[in-house]
């Protein structure tokens, strides 16, 4: 662990601020993080569900320090080595025809870029997301989310328009009343359809959703649910754009978390784990067809950052890592990550728990109602789901809260250990004894 004197005061504002407690971190290895104290944590945040490959990998670390020393920078409107072997590498593990890469520098502008294509592919203006998902905190894809608080947040200063919101298929607490997953695939896909023949086909250019929920939950969707999706985009003349900001790159067992489902998107966004966050890097992958478009048509627009060598490198890197053991690593942990997340079940305070290969969710509910303690996007007060975390954190464990913030995230680097799951499990369950009783 390197050497470093403990900091008491930042000029750094930090980004979800609330409060004056904020970990200081300066160091890491694998799935540990160290603080300025000395202090260690599992990681079972990924920090922002983007470390997949772990902290201190050498092969991301050596990629980004040779290419420094080769051409540090090269302008977005320009081609590069680097950037041009990353699109092949990621067009060989896409899925489908999806072969062309357009590189952008954060998911919230990857979803924008992969929305304006869409638009201008189709002719159509609106873009159909879900309540409770999150596509990004800029203006543009702040507009895209569901989740209130941040558009909300975004929308006190200006609003955009062209969104319109459908019900997810939730299988729990249900906006449906189907008594099995499979009924509620088929509501929630019907409700679909009544959106679109009410918001008008032709206005629609692409509809854009997480293929598992990423920080609203980890919900994985009832089956069949996202190949209807697709059939209804098929009919109607609308694009299917999947969100894998979170879930790509080996975070639900597979390249994408689309691969889980079978079903192939015309357009796919990624960022976090392209360069297991390393160094900044997100795009959007498009088929044959819409590249053409694009090229024909042209590209107005741009990014300074977009395709960065320096990132692309670490990509190129970081699939290397992932293709060598990390995602079926990542796919034989899953199965006992959930299998100790389901025993805090013993606790009657835990309500479900739900995801998919390293992706998780803890859900916390009232035993006398089924409902959420407190839920903040309608609610104020102390909510006992923060003090699962600072327990947990106490207990040297990193975890994340979900959106809304009844539930936990549970979402650890690809490399870790049964060992380590086990451990930080463990401190969660008896965080939520601490918290609960």
């Amino acid at each position: 662990m390197a050497d470093t004197s403990p900091t008491t005061e930042s000029n750094a504002i930090p980004h979800w601020y609330t409060d004056d407690d904020v970990l200081t971190l300066v160091d890491g290895d694998g799935v540990t993080v160290y603080d300025d104290g000395g202090e260690a944590y599992l990681d079972f945040a990924s920090q922002l569900y983007c470390v997949n490959a772990g902290h201190g990998e050498e092969r991301i670390v050596d990629a980004i320090t040779d290419q420094a020393s080769r051409i540090a920078y090269v302008s977005s409107a320009k081609d590069n080595d680097e950037r041009t072997a990353l699109a092949r590498r990621l067009a060989e593990v896409a899925p489908g025809d999806l072969s062309n890469v357009f590189f952008s520098v954060s998911g919230s502008e990857a979803n924008e870029s992969a929305v304006q294509f869409a638009r201008e592919y189709t002719g159509g203006r609106k873009v159909l997301t879900r309540y409770q998902s999150y596509h990004g905190a800029t203006y543009g894809a702040a507009s895209l989310t569901g989740d209130p608080e941040t558009r909300n947040a975004m929308g006190r200063q200006v609003e955009t328009g062209g969104a319109a919101k459908f019900l997810p298929p939730l299988t729990h607490r249900s906006p449906f009343d189907g008594d099995t997953p499979a009924e509620v695939a088929e509501q929630a896909a019907d409700h679909l359809e009544y959106v679109i023949h009410n918001e008008g086909p032709d206005s629609i250019a692409a509809i854009l959703m997480e293929p598992v929920g990423g920080t609203s939950g980890a919900y994985p969707p009832p089956a069949d649910y996202l190949q209807r999706v697709r059939d209804l985009c098929d009919e109607y003349g609308i694009l299917l754009i999947t969100d894998e900001v979170i879930t790509g790159f080996g975070r639900c067992g597979e390249w994408f978390g689309v691969d889980t489902e079978d079903v192939v998107p015309d357009l796919l966004t990624f960022a976090k784990g392209a360069t297991s966050a390393y160094v900044p890097l997100a795009g959007v992958i498009a088929g044959p067809e819409i590249t053409e478009h694009l090229h024909d048509a042209g590209i107005d627009v741009g990014q300074t950052f977009a395709g960065h060598p320096l990132a692309c490198a670490a990509g190129r890197a970081a699939m290397d890592a992932y293709a060598d053991g990390m995602i079926e690593n990542a796919r034989k942990r899953s199965e006992h990550l959930e299998d100790r997340l389901r025993e805090l079940a013993a606790h009657d305070t835990v309500g479900t728990v739900r995801g998919r290969g390293l992706l998780w969710a803890v859900e916390f509910t009232d035993p006398a109602t089924g409902d959420p303690f407190l839920n903040p996007w309608i609610e104020s007060g102390d909510n006992p789901v923060d003090d699962v975390i600072d327990e947990t954190q106490d207990r040297g464990v990193l975890i994340g809260g979900g959106r809304p913030r009844t539930q936990i995230i549970v979402s650890p680097p690809l490399p870790v250990t049964d060992a380590e799951i086990d451990e930080a499990v463990d401190a969660l369950d008896a965080s939520v004894e601490a918290v609960f009783g």
